[in-house]
C-alpha cells in the first residue's frame, strides 16, 4: 500500500457485516480448537488517514448470533453458564486509542463489555488496502487478532477432564476480518 496517499482515507465508515467476520478459537478438551464466530453485529469506524491516532472504531455484537456449527453448543453458550445472552444481550468495544506501528501494521486498544464486566483488550490490525467496489462504494479493509482470558469478563464455567486439565480453555484468541464502506 505504500503508493496509496492514506490521507484520501479520512472519513468516516460503517462496517460491512456481509464482508466482514468476527471471530474467535478456543481449545476445548486440551486435545483441539473449536472456531465460531457472531452473525450479527454492527459497527462503525473513523479513520484519520493523517493523524491515525485520531482513529476510531465501535461494534456491538449480539450474543444470540453466536455460531460454532453445533446448536447444543451455541446454546449451551447462551446460557447462564456462559453468556446469559438473555440479560446481557449485546457485547461492546469502544476504541480508546489507536496507533501506527509502521508499513500496514496499527494497533487499536478499547474497552471490551461482557456481561456488565468492561476491561481494556488491544487489536493488532494489518491494513489490506482501499479500492472503489463496482457499486461506486468506497470501501477499506483490516485483518485483526487478539488475545483475552474468559475469566476477567466472568466467563469462569468449566469441567475437570478424567486426564488432567478443563473443558474449555481460558484462553481465547479472537479474529477480525472487517471491511467498511464510507460513509455517504
Amino acid at each position: 500500500m505504500a503508493n496509496l496517499d492514506l490521507s484520501a482515507l479520512t472519513g468516516d465508515y460503517t462496517i460491512d457485516t456481509a464482508h466482514s467476520t468476527i471471530g474467535f478459537t478456543v481449545r476445548h478438551a486440551m486435545v483441539t480448537n473449536v472456531k465460531g464466530k457472531f452473525l450479527d453485529f454492527s459497527g462503525s469506524l473513523h479513520l484519520d488517514g493523517s493523524d491515525p491516532s485520531a482513529s476510531t472504531a465501535s461494534i456491538d455484537v449480539k450474543m444470540e448470533s453466536i455460531d460454532t456449527g453445533s446448536a447444543d453448543r451455541d446454546g449451551h453458550l447462551k446460557s447462564a453458564d456462559f453468556f446469559k445472552a438473555e440479560e446481557f444481550p449485546t457485547m461492546t468495544f469502544r476504541s480508546t486509542s489507536a496507533e501506527s506501528l509502521g508499513g500496514d501494521d496499527y494497533r487499536i486498544t478499547g474497552d471490551l463489555t461482557i456481561l456488565g464486566t468492561t476491561k481494556p483488550l488491544t487489536i493488532d490490525l494489518e491494513f489490506n488496502g482501499a479500492a472503489k467496489d463496482p457499486f461506486g462504494n468506497e470501501r477499506v479493509g483490516f485483518e485483526g487478532k487478539a488475545e483475552l482470558l474468559r475469566s476477567e469478563w466472568g466467563l469462569t464455567w468449566n469441567a475437570a477432564l478424567e486426564t488432567g486439565g478443563v473443558l474449555v480453555s481460558d484462553k481465547i484468541k479472537l479474529n477480525f476480518d472487517i471491511s467498511a464502506i464510507r460513509n455517504a
